[in-house]
Parts: C-alpha cells; sequence; structure tokens
C-alpha cells in the first residue's frame, strides 16, 4: 500500500538544486549570447506586471509632487510678499531719513541766524500716563541740559526741560494742562498765551478779546516775553475762533506746528546771554582774528557797522549760565 504523502528531497538538496542552477545560468548568461532570446521574451512578457507593481508609487510620488508644487508655490509667492513689503518699508524709512534730515538742516540754519547753540537729542522714551504729555530723550546734565532748556523739533517750539538726570532729560511739551507759552501773532503782534488743553493737537489762547485781531490761518509764534523760550519760533497756527457777543473773551484754539507725538529727534537751545551789541562786537574781532590767521587783510569798516560782519559765533556762555529761573512763566 502507497504511503498517502509521498516524500520528495528534502528542503535543503532543492535549495541546493536551486543555487547551482542559478550559478550555471547567470555563468553561461555572462559569457554565451544562447539565452540572450529568452531573456528578452521574459521581460517583454513580465513588463504588465512591472508596470502594476510600479502603479501606486507613481500615483503616489504624483500626487506628492502635486501638493508639493502647490505648496511651494505659495510659500514663494508668501516670501515675495515679504520682500516687496521689506523694500517698501526700506523706502519709507529712507524717505523719513532725508525728510528728517532736512527739517534738522533748517532748524540749524535757523538756530544759526539768531546766534543760539544747539544740541540734537533723540526720543527714548514716553510718559504712559495719557494725562501727562512729558517724553524722555538721552540728553542730559551731562551733556549741559538745564531746567527749563527749550525744545524744538523740525517744525517748531514742542516744549521745555523740566527733569534733568546725568544721561537723560525729561521735556514736559506744549499741549499737557500745566503747560503755558507767551506768544504772538505773527501777522500782527497780537500778545497772547498759549495753554494746553491734554490734547496732542490743540492749544487754546487764553484771555484774548472778543475784538482782538486774530483769524484763522494766523501764525503764532514765541514772544520771548517768558524769559524762557526764545522769540521768533513758530508755536502753532490758529485752527479756530468763536466769538460770542455776551462774552469779553474769543475762544480760540490752534494747532501745535511741531509734530508732538511723532518726531523722533528734537534740538534743545542754549539761548545766548549777550546783548546784540556784545554779540556784535565779539563777531567782529573773530572776523579779525580770522583774517589775520589766514593772511587776508580784514576790510575796513565805519564805525557802527560791525553788526553787518559775517563772522562765525564765538562759544556761548556755560548752560549753567544761561539756565533761566524757575518763574519764567511758562511753565505753571
Amino acid at each position: 500500500m502507497k504511503p498517502l504523502f509521498a516524500k520528495g528531497p528534502s528542503l535543503g538538496v532543492r535549495l541546493l538544486v536551486l543555487v547551482v542552477l542559478s550559478a550555471a545560468l547567470m555563468v553561461v548568461d555572462a559569457r554565451f549570447e544562447s539565452l540572450k532570446p529568452v531573456r528578452s521574451q521574459m521581460g517583454l512578457v513580465l513588463t504588465p506586471f512591472y508596470w502594476l507593481a510600479d502603479l501606486p508609487a507613481r500615483m503616489w510620488d504624483g500626487m506628492t509632487q502635486q501638493f508639493t508644487s502647490r505648496s511651494e508655490l505659495l510659500g514663494e509667492n508668501e516670501k515675495l510678499k515679504a520682500e516687496a513689503l521689506l523694500m517698501q518699508r526700506r523706502l519709507q524709512k529712507l524717505a523719513a531719513l532725508t525728510e528728517q534730515n532736512v527739517r534738522l538742516r533748517e532748524l540749524l540754519n535757523s538756530s544759526a541766524l539768531v546766534d543760539e547753540k544747539v544740541l540734537v537729542g533723540e526720543l527714548i522714551g514716553v510718559d504712559p500716563n495719557p494725562f501727562t504729555h512729558r517724553i524722555l530723550i538721552d540728553k542730559g546734565g551731562k551733556d549741559g541740559v538745564f531746567l527749563g532748556q527749550p525744545v524744538l523739533d523740525a517744525r517748531g517750539l514742542m516744549g521745555q526741560v523740566v527733569e534733568v538726570m546725568p544721561y537723560t532729560s525729561r521735556v514736559l511739551l506744549l499741549t499737557d494742562t500745566t503747560h503755558s507759552i507767551p506768544v504772538q501773532v505773527n501777522r500782527n503782534g497780537l500778545r497772547a498765551i498759549a495753554s494746553g488743553t491734554g490734547n496732542p493737537e490743540r492749544l487754546e489762547l487764553r484771555h484774548v478779546a472778543d475784538t482782538a485781531d486774530i483769524k484763522e490761518g494766523d501764525l503764532l509764534v514765541s514772544s520771548g516775553l517768558g524769559q524762557r523760550f526764545p522769540a521768533g519760533y513758530p508755536v502753532a497756527t490758529v485752527k479756530e475762533v468763536i466769538h460770542d457777543s455776551g462774552q469779553p473773551f474769543a475762544i480760540v484754539r490752534a494747532v501745535p506746528t511741531a509734530a508732538l507725538n511723532r518726531s523722533r529727534y528734537m534740538l534743545l537751545v542754549f539761548t545766548d546771554a549777550r546783548s546784540p551789541e556784545q554779540r556784535a562786537t565779539d563777531s567782529a574781532e573773530a572776523q579779525e582774528k580770522v583774517d589775520r590767521q589766514t593772511g587776508e587783510s580784514p576790510i575796513e569798516a565805519p564805525v557802527g557797522a560791525a553788526s553787518n560782519t559775517q563772522a562765525p559765533v564765538t562759544p556761548l556762555v556755560q548752560p549753567a549760565q544761561a539756565a533761566p529761573t524757575a518763574t519764567g512763566g511758562e511753565h505753571r
């Protein structure tokens, strides 16, 4: 009786036979051309199976590439937008720096015309109290800053120094409710007192007669009567004049010419305490000294014409001597 399951060669024998056969086929295929047609026919038969086996991978790669391309395009678009904004910011900064440079140059020129020494300071802090208009600048006692020193920007007066520290100072702005400044209408010389309202874009003129010659658009300049601010600097422009027949005083509102809440750089003014005659004499002496040093003969001028001589301004008095008293009248 035959067994139910015939016992064949063992697995080891089968593996050995297959290995020997594979080695023989590789040797024959490498050294002879007899198996080339067979290999070609087998490749043709197996090509569909290769394609089907590779189909999932190719589909996955296609989908991944599509989504990746979309993501790359979106990322590149965002990058270009950011670069465009960056370039616009740089252009704006350059324009702002150019305009700021022009304003500072204008201020320096105007300060030279009135024989005043100035110091450029930079804003480094703003008082967080909304009811107090004060700023902090990077110049202090080590730089010669003193209490009550006038501060202006490229457009006009900003305020005065109310606290001096070694390397920083605190400036009280014109629009603070505790601040007042004597002004005059540039058109006709009408004098008044401009007081802060707590609004960074508004000043009020106190005790202006209802019949006073003042109208919208008039430029208000510092009068210098308080011995605190130099005369002739722009302070504000009249925006509104309200006349009430039942009231003895008109309501006059003005807009500060200085950019109180936008200026970053400002000038601290050192007022020259010398008389006009002394300044003219010092200028003439300085011009003669320069002429002697350069070997040029000084031009003789008639007596009393020294005030017209163009000469560099001699050093001013020390800031401590030029500092006004605390009763200047502008800071209440």
